[in-house]
């Protein structure tokens, strides 16, 4: 009676504390392999030379895995102009990134957002500034075909929000035709409809540092040799943001937002200075505070640069030592191959970790290896302590969580938090690393249930981020506004919460598999917004159903199954790219790639398939055929998203412990079996 009482005046809904009776227990390693000396050669040897390969790329000192993050010329485009609005213009760095620029142009003179992606105008319009910004010619033929593509694709006023900010700075844009964002957003209470916090995670590391520029734009000029003036049709340097929309009506959000823009801009200067003051004061704080125990602002490349712009505007000098370590965390993003140099948006080390800890134990790695057990340990290092930027719309939920990057304290994710702790349970501990585990996982998943948006789905960063009306703001155009709840991360959750003892007989995992069935696309499949696409939501949805004990043999499962297997490909793959954001009838098309024909295999088999069934076997056979003699896989594809639409990423690590975590799959109910046939045959 007293429990029941205590329960209901507890600040968490529906206990969140009640935990299966062996959850503890399930964080603990399941069963080794059955013998695998029944099974083929060829998958073992396959199988052993990719665990080697992937042990081979682990840091041994420390115990984390990383691997580079790629992602197209539009951030080494900005650099460039970064460099440039520092005064550095003449650094030799600009000509590398310029080499890297150039290698990565199109033959139809543009440049991508994806790999073997159409031109994109505001990436083509980035770098051709950054290459004349470096000294190359408009004359030079690869400058002209650049130029007649940008035409093609629309011409400048066509490219995004944060291109012609960036423009505006050095004057070659006209700021009447750039979404104003203003310092006062900072004034608006927590609880307000259009508060910072409304607004996902990443907008905001984005956009707090920018409305410090709009306030208090430098007076930077933009050398001559770098002007754009020949990207222009006629004399206007801007179009009205109503022109730039999406189709709208006069009774709508986006007039609405239009509106106000054009009456903030024309108070610009008007206002009282002390408001601006504090406003710019709250910006600077705000940003300051979240530097502390991070790789910069949210840990991303925008929000490092665009902080590094805003100290600029504040005043800040080159020997400010918050400034140094900005300019400090661009150069550990560094990739220089010697004669190019690029960035990486940011670093991937809690999630490269733990995927490679899972790949590694359920290919069948001891348990108990060294290398294994590091990497376990780093990952508890890096749990968070502290209360995020989460705590402002969610401030009952208790402290727990991991985040994706080296330092982000105040951006743990959903999506690695759940990860992680995949991870841990496969490790063998001594008791005192294993305590450390189990403290640590338990805060884990008190934040994951305090993070349970109220449609039974989880987001990324957020509860119930979902304001759509925000996305009708005119600088809302990275397509990435809001954090709403999706079925991959959902699903993530599932998996992890399943392996620790829940079921559907819990409300709050009732709850979620209903909202990933409200979210199932007609054809079967899910959709995927951290990796590309579809086929990457369903593998995970499937792999999380089984785990929490769904019956896999319901029509809406056998629907995603028979997805699956309708678009496998004629070499026993599956690929698809990133143009299925924009054009979904395009799903399951692509070349085939190591990581989605991982994950498409993964997907069958929790779902049931056969070992024995020709899918299943023409999967394998693509892996086993595919991998190089060195253990890895090549990949010339962009499977990892970022902004669907405008941003994609390549995780270069994804072709390596994928394939080998399908792999391991495949072999354990392969050998398992083949044990049992063994012991028939003997009886």
């Amino acid at each position: 009676m007293i429990g029941d009482i205590v329960s209901k005046w507890m600040p968490f809904p529906e206990r969140y504390y009640h935990k299966p009776k062996d959850w503890a227990n399930n964080l603990r390693p399941d069963s080794e392999f059955s013998d695998t000396g029944h099974v083929p050669h060829l998958l073992k040897n396959t199988v052993l030379k990719a665990q080697e390969a992937l042990l081979r790329m682990q840091n041994h000192k420390e115990g984390f895995w990383c691997g580079p993050l790629k992602s197209d010329t539009t951030i080494v485009s900005d650099s460039v102009m970064l460099f440039n609005f520092l005064g550095r213009g003449q650094d030799a760095k600009v000509q590398k990134m310029a080499a890297h620029i150039i290698r990565e142009q199109a033959p139809d003179g543009g440049w991508p957002i994806y790999k073997n992606g159409p031109s994109d105008v505001s990436a083509t319009v980035k770098a051709y500034w950054a290459l004349k910004f470096a000294g190359y010619s408009p004359q030079d033929a690869r400058m002209q075909a650049a130029r007649k593509k940008i035409q093609d694709l629309g011409g400048i006023h066509k490219v995004n929000t944060y291109t012609k900010f960036y423009m505006a700075v050095f004057g070659q844009y006209d700021w009447k035709g750039v979404p104003t964002i203003l310092p006062e957003l900072m004034l608006f209470p927590k609880w307000f409809y259009f508060s910072i916090y409304a607004m996902s995670s990443w907008t905001r590391a984005i956009v707090i540092p920018l409305s410090i520029v709009w306030a208090k734009p430098p007076k930077i000029s933009c050398p001559p040799h770098a002007a754009l003036d020949e990207l222009f049709p006629d004399s206007r340097r801007y179009v009205p943001l109503k022109d730039t929309m999406p189709p709208h009506g006069f009774f709508s959000w986006t007039n609405f937002f239009l509106l106000w823009d054009q009456g903030l801009k024309k108070l610009e200067g008007h206002g009282g200075h002390w408001i601006r003051q504090w406003a710019l004061r709250l910006a600077e704080d705000w940003i300051l505070h979240r530097l502390e125990g991070s790789d910069g602002l949210g840990a991303i490349y925008p929000g490092v640069i665009n902080t590094i712009m805003a100290m600029k505007c504040l005043g800040y000098p080159d020997t400010d030592p918050r400034f140094i370590e900005q300019m400090r965390v661009l150069e550990r993003w560094e990739l220089d191959d010697g004669e190019a140099l690029q960035y990486q948006p940011c670093q991937s080390p809690i999630w490269d970790t733990a995927i490679s800890i899972i790949a590694l134990a359920e290919s069948g790695l001891e348990r108990n290896h060294p290398d294994l057990i590091a990497g376990a340990r780093w990952l508890i290092s890096k749990e968070i302590r502290v209360a995020g930027d989460w705590r402002a719309t969610n401030p009952l939920a208790p402290i727990g969580g991991w985040y994706f990057e080296f330092n982000n304290t105040h951006y743990p994710d959903i999506d690695d938090t759940a990860m992680v702790m995949l991870a841990l349970r496969h490790v063998e501990m001594d008791e005192s690393l294993g305590q450390a585990r189990e403290r640590s996982c338990l805060r884990g998943i008190n934040w994951l249930w305090g993070m349970q948006s109220r449609s039974g789905g989880w987001a990324a960063f957020d509860k119930d981020n979902t304001r759509a009306i925000l996305t009708k703001i005119p600088f809302a155009d990275h397509n990435a506004m809001i954090d709403p709840p999706t079925a991959d991360v959902t699903a993530r959750v599932l998996e992890f919460m399943g392996y620790v003892g829940y079921d559907l007989s819990y409300p709050r995992i009732e709850k979620a598999v209903q909202f990933l069935r409200q979210c199932q696309e007609k054809d079967g499949s899910w959709f995927g917004r951290w990796g590309v696409n579809y086929i990457y939501g369903t593998w995970q949805v499937l792999r999380g159903l089984s785990a929490i004990g769904e019956e896999m043999s319901l029509p809406y499962v056998r629907k995603a199954v028979d997805w699956l297997k309708s678009v496998q490909l004629d070499d026993g793959g599956w690929g698809e790219r990133c143009d299925t954001y924009n054009d979904p009838s395009l799903k399951g098309q692509g070349p085939s790639t190591p990581s989605q024909t991982a994950w498409a295999l993964m997907g069958l088999l929790a779902a049931g398939e056969s070992v024995e069934s020709e899918p299943v076997r023409r999967a394998v056979d693509y892996l086993i055929r595919t991998q190089k003699i060195d253990g890895t896989w090549d990949e010339n594809e962009c499977t990892g998203t970022g902004f669907p639409k405008v941003y994609y990423l390549e995780y270069t690590m994804y072709r390596q412990y994928f394939p080998l975590q399908a792999l391991g799959s495949y072999l354990k109910i392969l050998s398992s079996k083949t044990k049992k046939s063994s012991v028939v045959q003997v009886a």
